[in-house]
């Protein structure tokens, strides 16, 4: 098996790259000179980059292994692969997909054994009962599934480190706001993206190949909203539980324009939408910024309301959290 000796993460500028990468996207576009070229986001496990071929007119397929040449190139202080040739894949190259898929940095396992464990100390046995049957209800789905197509924690296992990320945060406050309903505001995490698993049509890679129609017509908050009711009732729970937790799904996302048909109506609900703002909007600043060389501002990033961001000299845009305990 040829073994990719470069990473998207260890591409530089006017620095060579020979390897395997997987296509995320890929579309033929017009220069302003009237030219074909290819625009795609390649990737492997480390990260994703934005690849050009001038006078392309073939964009490879999404979710496709292509073997690339080309150069780390510069844009606007943004890092681009120049890609000259270009193949695609056949089973005699016995390409490993696992070393190309962006993966959350912690082992799923050791996750969801953090997540399981949370639950495992609630105090209100309704929450915690309706948590636990929503978690049997996603299974194994949840140790691999991304949190998105292309926005944030869109990578194997991201749903699940999004849901880790934020009930660290959400312990962390609960020790500076103890009028907090601890239980409620763990739940919430835990549950408020899960109906993602119906929404997306995604591979044991955690490359999602497109919504589905459930998805397409529903969306998962509102199939969150019946998987609770589904739940709680089969669980014996009580109704005033399942209402609250209703209520920290259908609002998480804060207002009508980002599909939220009510806002947030309590403290644990305002909290829930707060820390799943910020964590989704760290990801893809970071994101961003490991794409934009030092001293320089990235692309425009349209969950930023399309601004672009600056990457100081010395600035943190990698790192590594702690293992699950």
């Amino acid at each position: 098996m040829e073994i990719n000796t470069n990473t998207v993460a260890g591409i530089r500028k006017d620095e060579r790259f020979e390897g395997w990468l997987l296509v995320r996207t890929a579309e033929q576009r017009m220069s302003s000179t009237g030219k074909p070229y290819l625009d795609m986001a390649l990737a492997d496990r480390t990260g994703i980059i934005n690849a050009k071929m001038w006078d392309g007119t073939m964009p490879p397929t999404q979710g496709a292994i292509i073997k690339v040449r080309g150069t780390g190139n510069e844009f606007m202080g943004r890092l681009q692969l120049r890609v000259e040739k270009m193949k695609a894949a056949t089973e005699q190259d016995g390409v490993d997909i696992s070393l190309l898929v962006p993966s959350a940095p912690l082992a799923p396992e050791g996750m969801m054994a953090e997540v399981r464990s949370i639950v495992a100390g609630m105090q209100n046995q309704s929450i915690a009962k309706i948590t636990e049957a929503l978690l049997d209800r996603a299974g194994e789905a949840l140790l691999t599934y991304p949190a998105a197509k292309q926005m944030h924690h869109a990578q194997r296992s991201g749903l699940l480190y999004h849901m880790v990320t934020m009930l660290r945060a959400a312990k962390a406050l609960l020790v500076v706001y103890p009028f907090l309903n601890a239980d409620l505001l763990l739940a919430g995490v835990i549950i408020h993206d899960l109906g993602k698993l119906r929404e997306l049509d995604a591979d044991e890679m955690g490359v999602v190949q497109d919504y589905t129609v459930e998805g397409k017509l529903l969306g998962h908050l509102v199939r969150g909203v019946v998987e609770i009711e589904e739940a709680g009732k089969a669980c014996g729970a009580e109704q005033n539980a399942i209402l609250l937790m209703q209520h920290m799904v259908l609002s998480h996302h804060g207002k009508t324009e980002y599909g939220s048909p009510v806002p947030p109506r309590f403290p644990e609900a305002e909290v829930l939408h707060t820390l799943d703002t910020l964590d989704s909007r760290l990801d893809e600043m970071l994101d961003a910024l490991q794409r934009t060389m030092e001293g320089g501002f990235s692309e425009k990033v349209w969950a930023m309301e399309n601004r672009q961001l600056y990457r100081y000299p010395g600035a943190v845009v990698e790192w590594e959290p702690q293992d699950c305990s």
